[in-house]
């Protein structure tokens, strides 16, 4: 069985930058549009490989995930088809023998920085970096599904804070 588990935390400030071991660009989108539902995501790395995965949240922690490579043209072809569109430059670092990723957020989703680290089990304790700020996991606005059907740039001034007190 697919399963994910990590945890996410907005990025405060550029510290992580000289940690960077390479990065990817996505371009990546979504079939669905519902957050309680399973997720269909599209997404093609580098415009070199594509991937469609299935994914469900279990707990606030924890994902199903099922993804299967698909040939580019196919996802291309998705993704034109798709309303709901995400890219991001996606960056891999080696902090702690652990891999973070950070995620720098483009178009609508621009002033988005969010911190990944995939873990063995719930309860694997981890060294957050101190460039990692307010931990998001399990914020279901700031997943990348909901934020390719409503934008940061398209949240009230309350709910922006609201993330950031959250």
């Amino acid at each position: 069985m697919g399963i994910e588990i990590e945890r996410r935390f907005l990025v405060e400030n550029e510290d992580w930058k000289s940690q960077i071991i390479f990065s990817e660009d996505f371009s990546q989108a979504y079939l669905n549009s519902s957050e309680d539902e399973w997720a269909t995501r599209v997404r093609i790395i580098d415009n070199k490989k594509a991937y469609i995965t299935l994914k469900s949240s279990l707990n606030r922690l924890i994902n199903y995930e099922f993804e299967y490579p698909i040939p580019i043209k196919d996802a291309i072809e998705l993704i034109k088809l798709s309303k709901y569109k995400i890219s991001k430059t996606r960056y891999q670092l080696k902090i702690n023998q652990k891999n973070w990723v950070v995620d720098l957020f483009d178009g609508l989703n621009s002033s988005l920085k969010i911190a990944e680290i995939e873990l063995n089990s719930q309860s694997e304790e981890i060294q957050v970096p101190s460039w990692c700020g307010q931990e998001i996991t399990g914020i279901k606005s700031l997943s990348n599904a909901s934020l390719a059907t409503t934008p940061i740039s398209e949240f009230s001034l309350k709910d922006r804070i609201q993330v950031k007190n959250h």
